[in-house]
């Protein structure tokens, strides 16, 4: 039910998420309370009981019922068995009851095997559905006895299986020294539930202890602690250790992960270390050692001091199948960010900025997964402006970001439920959604508002922001209502947010207006371009291309040279392609942002001699970010090509970067 307001509305801000059903905005003309916006019904398969009981959740996609029990410590004891492929070990919850006539746990569990469930030395009765609900797996019901006080313990006793969607396990073979296994775990956006039965929703935040013992060094999203208790192998098999690491701010599900193989490391700054195998460790070591800390100290000035005591990395291999995954003390690296010329690093700007955006100040839901990614991408954007000196430069990468939210909506169709700001998700799945939209869109919003409100007065609202939601779950609402509360004094900030279209930014499909961004950086890569599309109609005069056109390009810039190509009306003649590959070297660089894109051209003007190159480097990288477009653009190619190079890579790409291409190969090529 809606609930309108005339005139001005009253602001509280919640102690709590849960308290949902009060919440309200200021408006000055009109306003409804955040129950009618921000709360969809529970999935029909939530407990009728809970239901019954408490308010319904702000997250769709979850099977949890996280507001009659919310999580408030987990304790992840695992052994790593890398001869099986499973974690096995117990899950130990410490869970605040919220409804008092709530009887049953209801948690979020996927492909999963639970072989006890006790409250201290209690045996549960439990229910593991063996009937999955798609995509949000089988929930594991516990029928729980009544308690002197509002917590609540449980000790799950749980094993992964071969079909677990958050874990990769690598042969020695698929390793740089081909010395040992390796495996990682990637928990974003619902996996969690397939690593231990848990309320995976980013709507519970959860203190954390990790105890995973295991023949290899491991790293997890916890402050180490300190390996211990060597215990020796049999029959042949390695010693292993307990690896400890405790994480005291609490956080989402999404954010627990672990790594575990043959890692080196090295200092990349005061308060970080690079981690990865040792045959890459100087490499790494010097891409991140010159801009780590600048990056750490620029963005404190933005927002405010640094919270989980040391940022590090880990380069993980090839399989990786996102640019980075910003773990709380680990980011998690794909290892195409380790170019050689530090020229991609500012991945470690954006995952950094996630330790403001996204881990301490989290999405409620994925439906409002702008929040995160939006935000991040702003303040990326902002420390590079600080690094550099001059908003140009951010203004540059916003207009790589502006292609990339293009593409999207492309792809989508300007129509797209997956292209609003606020996605409605129920019965989604929340990877299906995931693309440049939330990055970049958000992105947009937030830029629109500080070209609004102007930057000076924008820039005192940041710190407000986060130190309102700290350590908490926000959803659209609460940031609209924070927005309005802290300018609620500032007459001319007030009348301007008043008069903002909020319904159309948050709801309306397709593009948002676009922001007239200074070209400055981004001519030169037009002006290039338009001498290619010339050449291409013999209309050059003389000109002829040389290294010396882009000896003074950024990589970015030669990406937005590349993308303004891809984006011409006009499709190179196949001998062009050859031409610049071999002139520009585009077709020999280590830098996968510009041989990918190289690639991409290439099959465009259907130029069969990258067809097979683009074949083999999509056997060498995971990061879907680059598999995405070049294999697309394969299968309009030679869709048989495109299908062997599934056949022959799924095995070894992660199962998200696996399952987001075959979904492509069903649909079939679109031109």
């Amino acid at each position: 039910m809606t609930t309108v307001f005339s005139f001005r509305c009253t602001f509280r801000l919640p102690k709590i998420a849960l308290a949902q059903h009060s919440r309200t905005f200021i408006s000055h003309s009109t306003c409804r309370t955040f129950s009618a916006m921000a709360i969809r019904p529970a999935p029909e398969s939530v407990a009728k009981e809970a239901a019954a009981n408490i308010h319904q959740p702000r997250d769709p996609n979850t099977l949890s019922n996280y507001n009659a029990f919310r999580t408030k410590h987990t304790e992840a004891d695992f052994e790593i068995d890398f001869n099986a492929k499973r974690l096995k070990g117990t899950v130990h919850l410490t869970l605040e009851k919220l409804a008092k006539d709530a009887s049953k746990v209801i948690l979020d569990s996927s492909y999963l095997e639970v072989s006890s469930v006790k409250a201290g030395s209690r045996e549960l009765k439990y229910d593991l559905s063996t009937s999955r609900v798609e995509p949000y797996g089988s929930p594991l019901t516990v029928a729980v006895p009544e308690t002197d006080g509002n917590d609540l313990k449980l000790s799950i006793e749980v094993s992964t299986t071969k079909d677990c969607t958050a874990l990769q396990w690598l042969t020695p073979a698929q390793t740089s020294n081909k010395k040992h296994p390796y495996m990682f775990s990637q928990c974003q956006a619902i996996h969690a539930r397939s690593l231990f039965p848990c309320q995976d929703t980013p709507d519970v935040k959860s203190t954390y202890t990790f105890n995973l013992r295991s023949p290899l060094p491991v790293l997890a999203s916890g402050l180490p602690t300190g390996p211990r208790d060597f215990k020796p192998g049999q029959n042949g098999e390695p010693g292993t250790l307990l690896y400890t690491f405790h994480q005291a701010i609490p956080m989402p599900s999404y954010l627990f992960a672990i790594a575990s193989g043959d890692l080196a490391s090295a200092s990349i700054g005061p308060r970080s270390t690079v981690w990865t195998g040792p045959e890459e460790l100087n490499a790494s070591q010097w891409e991140f050692e010159k801009d780590t800390e600048p990056y750490i100290q620029a963005a404190e000035k933005i927002v405010y001091p640094y919270a989980w005591t040391t940022y590090n990395v880990l380069v993980l291999p090839p399989s990786f199948p996102y640019g980075g995954m910003e773990n709380p003390v680990y980011t998690f690296a794909t290892p195409t960010v380790v170019s050689g010329d530090r020229q991609n690093v500012d991945v470690i700007a954006h995952e950094l900025s996630h330790s403001w955006s996204g881990n301490l100040v989290s999405n409620a839901s994925w439906e409002h997964f702008w929040l995160n990614e939006g935000w991040t991408t702003y303040l990326e954007r902002r420390i590079q402006a600080a690094i550099h000196g001059s908003d140009k430069h951010r203004d540059f990468s916003a207009i790589i970001g502006w292609k990339a939210l293009s593409d999207s909506i492309k792809q989508y169709g300007e129509d797209h439920e997956f292209t609003k700001l606020i996605p409605d998700l129920k019965g989604q799945d929340p990877d299906d959604a995931f693309s440049s939209i939330p990055y970049e869109k958000g992105f947009t919003f937030l830029y629109h508002l500080e070209k609004l409100i102007g930057k000076e007065k924008w820039d005192k609202f940041i710190p407000h922001y986060f130190n309102a939601f700290k350590e908490k779950s926000v959803d659209s609402y609460e940031f609209k209502a924070t927005l309005l509360s802290f300018f609620a004094e500032d007459a001319e900030a007030s009348k301007k947010l008043e008069n903002l279209e909020w319904e159309t930014w948050f709801y309306k499909p397709g593009f948002p207006p676009k922001p007239d961004f200074d070209t400055e950086l981004a001519d030169q890569c037009y002006e290039l371009a338009k001498k290619w599309e010339a050449l291409n109609e013999s209309k050059a005069d003389h000109w002829e291309p040389s290294p010396a056109d882009i000896k003074s390009f950024t990589s970015n810039q030669s990406v937005v040279f590349l993308e303004t190509l891809q984006s011409s009306q006009t499709t190179l003649k196949p001998y062009l392609i050859d031409l610049m590959g071999k002139t520009y070297g585009f077709a020999q660089s280590k830098n996968v942002e510009l041989v990918s894109r190289y690639y991409v051209l290439g099959l465009q003007a259907r130029d069969e001699k990258v067809y097979e190159p683009a074949a083999e480097l999509l056997g060498r990288i995971g990061r879907m970010k680059f598999v995405r477009p070049v294999f697309r653009e394969l299968m309009k190619c030679d869709v048989g090509l495109a299908q062997k190079v599934y056949d022959a890579n799924k095995e070894t790409w992660h199962p998200i970067c696996r399952d987001m291409v075959r979904k492509m190969l069903e649909k079939g090529p679109k031109e």
